[in-house]
């Protein structure tokens, strides 16, 4: 659902109850500048989604599986770059 700003202001109540239903774009100008969101999809878009960040981790590892084994093989036998750092 799109409104405008003033439609947005003398309406906010009814408005609330429809970001229930789905979002609501409030425009200025006749360009979106805000939406109207229920809470609980508020709460969803804040929530890292767990199977999401599996899949991009899953991903991630199968791309770049050859630069991954070079860099831990290089780690295996050199060891960290930085081992020998000496704070003074």
């Amino acid at each position: 659902m799109r409104v405008t700003a003033t439609d947005a202001k003398n309406r906010f109540g009814a408005l609330c109850l429809q970001a229930k239903t789905g979002p609501v774009v409030v425009e200025k100008a006749g360009e979106p500048d805000t939406v109207l969101l229920s809470y609980a999809d508020y709460q969803r878009l804040l929530r890292p989604d767990a199977a999401s960040l599996a899949a991009r981790r899953k991903r991630f590892n199968t791309e770049h599986q050859d630069w991954l084994a070079a860099y831990n093989q290089q780690h295996d036998s050199q060891g960290l770059w930085n081992d020998d750092l000496r704070l003074w």
